[in-house]
C-alpha cells in the first residue's frame, strides 16, 4: 500500500542547503497546523483498514522510527559538513559573552560599593535612629505613666482630705463636700476604667491598685452610704405644731440636693453602650423608690392598726398625712434640681437641657405625682387589709363599720392634708402656694379628689354592710 502525501512520493523535496532530496514532507512536520494526533490517525488509517480487528500498528510504528532515524542521519550530515561554520559561530558566541560579562562587572562592582555605602550611610543609621526611637517612646510611656500615677497619687490624697470635710469640724456633717467627694472619684473612676487615654496602663502599677482598693472603693462605698442615708432622713415635718422651721426646711431641702446629685453622678456608667442609648441613674431611683416604699410601709402597717382600734386613729391619720407631706416636698425638691452634665457621658446620652431630677423617677414609678403613688399604692394595700379586719369579726370589726362615716371623712381630711406642702415650704414657695399647684386652698384640696375617692373607698367600701 502507497503512503498518503507524507511520501510525498509524487514530487522532489530537496533541502533548502541543496543537499540530498528526502521522502520526508518537512513542510508538513513545520506547519503551524500540525496536530500529532490527526498524523498518527491518518498514518494508522493509510496502513489499515478500518474494519480490520486488530489493527496492525507495527507497520505505523516502524514508519515513525524510520522518519526519526532519517532525520537523526540529516542532522549528523549537516553537523558533519558545517562543523567548521558551526564552531567558529559557537566560538564568536562565547567571546562575545565574555565581552558582556568583563563589560556588566565593572557595572556590578559600581552597584556593589554604591550599596556598600548607602549601607554605612543610612541603613547603619536606620538601625540607630530605630534603636533612639524605642528607647525614646519607652521613656516617653513611663513618664506619661508616671504623670498618670501622680495625678491618681494626688486625687486619691486630695478624695482623703474631702471625704474627711464631710464629716466636717466635732462630727458636724458638711453635706457639700458630698459633691467635692464625687467629682473626685468620677476623675478617679475616669482614670481606672480607661475611659481616657491618660488612664492607659495604671491597672499595672501596685500602688494605684493599693489606692483603688484600700481607699477610693471604700471612701466611694462611704460615700453613696452617706447620700443614701440623707435621703432616708429626709422630712420637713408638717403643719402642726411639730412642722419644721423656714431655717430646718432649707437644710432639708439643701442636704437632699447634696445627696440626691452625688447618687446621680455615681450612678454606674455603661461605657460599651452605644452613643444614644439611654442611660438610668440607678443610685439614685433606688435610694429614692426605698424612701417611698418605707414611707408606705410605715403608714400601710399604723393605719392597719389603727382600724383595729379606733382610738389610735386620729394620731395616725396625722402620721400618715405628715409622711405624704415629706414626699409632696421631696417632690417639690427634687423639681427644682436640674439634672448636671455627668462628666462620663458622651453628649449624645447627656440629659436633656432643663431635665429634672424629677422626670426620670416619676418615668420609673410611671406616675404623674408622688402624692397620687403614694395614695394610689397605699389604697391598692389597705383594701385586703380592711378585709381580713371584717373577715376577723369582733369589737374591731363592729365599731369599725358603726363609724364608717366618720373614718371615712377622717381619711379624707388626712389625703386632702397631706396632699400640700409643709407650712415651711408653702411659706417660702409664696403665700400658701406651693411648687406644681400644691397649695393649701380649697382648689388645692379639689385637686386630689381622685386619690381622696381611691383612698376613702379602699377602707369603707370594704366594710360591707
Amino acid at each position: 500500500m502507497a503512503y498518503p502525501s507524507l511520501h510525498n512520493g509524487d514530487r522532489d523535496n530537496t533541502q533548502p542547503d541543496g543537499d540530498d532530496p528526502s521522502y520526508i514532507d518537512y513542510e508538513s512536520f513545520l506547519s503551524p497546523s500540525f496536530h500529532a494526533p490527526s498524523f498518527a490517525n491518518t498514518l494508522v488509517l493509510a496502513t489499515n483498514n478500518p474494519s480490520d480487528t486488530p489493527l496492525d500498528l507495527s507497520t505505523p510504528l516502524s514508519r515513525v522510527l524510520f522518519d526519526a532515524q532519517e532525520v537523526d542521519a540529516h542532522i549528523d550530515r549537516l553537523a558533519t559538513r558545517h562543523a567548521l561554520p558551526l564552531l567558529q559561530h559557537t566560538q564568536d558566541q562565547v567571546a562575545a559573552g565574555e565581552r558582556i560579562v568583563q563589560a556588566l562587572e565593572a557595572q556590578l562592582k559600581a552597584v556593589n560599593d554604591s550599596y556598600a555605602q548607602l549601607e554605612r550611610e543610612v541603613s547603619g543609621r536606620y538601625d540607630e535612629a530605630a534603636e533612639v526611637r524605642r528607647v525614646a517612646a519607652r521613656v516617653w510611656e513611663a513618664a506619661r505613666l508616671g504623670r498618670a500615677v501622680s495625678r491618681t497619687l494626688q486625687l486619691g490624697r486630695t478624695l482623703e482630705v474631702q471625704f474627711a470635710e464631710v464629716g466636717g469640724v466635732k462630727n458636724k456633717e458638711d453635706h457639700r463636700a458630698l459633691g467635692r467627694c464625687v467629682y473626685t472619684l468620677l476623675s478617679l473612676r475616669e482614670l481606672f476604667d480607661g475611659h481616657s487615654a491618660e488612664g492607659e496602663g495604671l491597672e499595672r502599677v501596685v500602688v494605684v491598685r493599693q489606692l483603688r482598693d484600700g481607699v477610693v472603693k471604700p471612701i466611694e462605698t462611704a460615700v453613696r452610704e452617706a447620700a443614701e442615708r440623707m435621703v432616708r432622713e429626709f422630712t420637713v415635718g408638717g403643719t402642726g405644731a411639730a412642722a419644721s422651721t423656714y431655717a430646718q426646711s432649707e437644710e432639708a431641702r439643701a442636704r437632699t440636693t447634696s445627696a440626691v446629685t452625688a447618687l446621680y453622678l455615681l450612678s454606674p456608667v455603661d461605657a460599651s453602650a452605644s452613643g444614644s442609648a439611654r442611660w438610668t441613674p440607678t443610685l439614685m431611683l433606688q435610694a429614692l423608690e426605698t424612701y417611698l416604699r418605707s414611707a408606705l410601709q410605715s403608714s400601710i402597717a399604723g393605719l392597719s392598726r389603727a382600724l383595729s382600734s379606733l382610738p389610735s386613729l386620729d394620731k395616725t391619720l396625722a402620721e400618715v398625712s405628715a409622711r405624704c407631706q415629706n414626699v409632696v416636698a421631696l417632690e417639690a425638691v427634687l423639681d427644682g434640681i436640674r439634672a448636671p452634665q455627668h462628666p462620663l457621658l458622651s453628649a449624645a446620652r447627656q440629659p436633656a437641657l432643663g431635665t429634672t431630677m424629677l422626670q426620670p423617677l416619676l418615668a420609673h414609678l410611671e406616675t404623674g405625682s408622688l402624692a397620687s403613688y403614694f395614695w394610689r399604692t397605699m389604697a391598692s394595700s389597705m383594701a385586703a387589709r380592711v378585709q381580713d379586719i371584717v373577715a376577723r369579726g369582733g369589737t374591731a370589726a363592729r365599731t369599725l363599720k358603726a363609724n364608717r362615716q366618720g373614718v371615712g371623712e377622717a381619711i379624707r381630711e388626712c389625703v386632702a392634708r397631706g396632699s400640700q406642702l409643709p407650712s415651711a415650704m408653702a411659706a417660702a414657695a409664696g403665700k400658701g402656694k406651693g411648687k406644681g399647684g400644691f397649695a393649701e386652698t380649697e382648689q388645692g384640696r379639689k385637686s386630689w379628689e381622685r386619690e381622696v375617692a381611691v383612698m376613702v373607698g379602699s377602707v369603707v367600701n370594704n366594710l360591707g354592710r
